[in-house]
């Protein structure tokens, strides 16, 4: 581990910790509900991203509610999306065995789904459901899983479930990592077979870098598989891969 990469490192794991204190605080001292978790995720977020030294630029309004949909390039997507506005997450249910990384995504009440199983995704699908009837909105990856930045994947449409079921908006959002060197974005992508924590590692030791988010403009659709394919489009013009078809 390079010395940039171990002075990152102490500084990731005190800002979590700070971060794991303060939801604990917050469970004392109000509601433990599902819309101050996420409050807790946003202010987290940018205390994490500030410690870091990571660079936000967000482009388009943030939506208010609704289901948002994204493409997906890392972990890292987590704490930037957190950062640019309060939201709910949807992520594999691998996650909530990470050490440490797992409990702060309990913390922040994401909604874990295991892709494998059936039951699963209808049981998430539900909750979705039930989150979208708060202020903050829903985020969700349709790729099921993360690229290197170079594609955009066939969107998968059974969360887009709800959403159509009771006409409520859907906004999509681009990110991007702009590392400060020229370095390629796919550097910083987590992606393939790649372990997390030498990936971790990597980035740590990596270049300062910014991330931009573009948010479009929400819509309702007719079905959900209207959705994800009009939702893929959008999308994949924001990140300028091709737009003939969903792939």
């Amino acid at each position: 581990m390079s010395l940039r990469a171990a002075r990152r490192a102490v500084t990731l794991g005190l800002a979590l910790l700070c971060c794991f204190f303060y939801s604990l605080w917050m469970r004392l001292t109000g509601p433990d509900t599902m819309d101050r978790r996420a409050l807790w995720l946003h202010q987290c977020a940018r205390f994490v991203m500030r410690m870091l030294g990571v660079r936000l630029t967000v482009t388009g309004t943030p939506p208010k509610g609704g289901l948002l949909v994204a493409n997906h390039l890392s972990y890292l997507d987590i704490m930037i999306f957190g950062a640019a506005l309060p939201c709910h997450l949807v992520s594999k249910v691998q996650i909530s065995h990470w050490p440490f990384f797992g409990t702060l995504a309990r913390a922040c009440g994401t909604i874990f789904v295991d892709r494998q199983s059936r039951a699963s995704a209808e049981l998430v699908t539900e909750q979705i459901a039930e989150r979208l009837k708060g202020p903050a909105p829903v985020l969700f990856f349709p790729e099921g899983t993360s690229t290197d930045g170079t594609e955009l994947l066939r969107f998968h449409s059974r969360f887009y479930t709800p959403a159509v079921k009771e006409g409520i908006p859907v906004t999509t959002a681009a990110i991007r990592y702009v590392p400060e060197d020229g370095t390629p974005e796919r550097e910083l992508c987590w992606f393939g077979d790649a372990d997390f924590l030498p990936h971790l590692v990597k980035s740590l030791g990596g270049p300062n870098f910014s991330a931009e988010v573009s948010f479009g403009e929400p819509h309702v659709y007719a079905s959900r598989r209207a959705a994800a394919d009009a939702t893929w489009t959008e999308i994949a013009a924001m990140r300028e891969v091709d737009v003939l078809t969903p792939q």
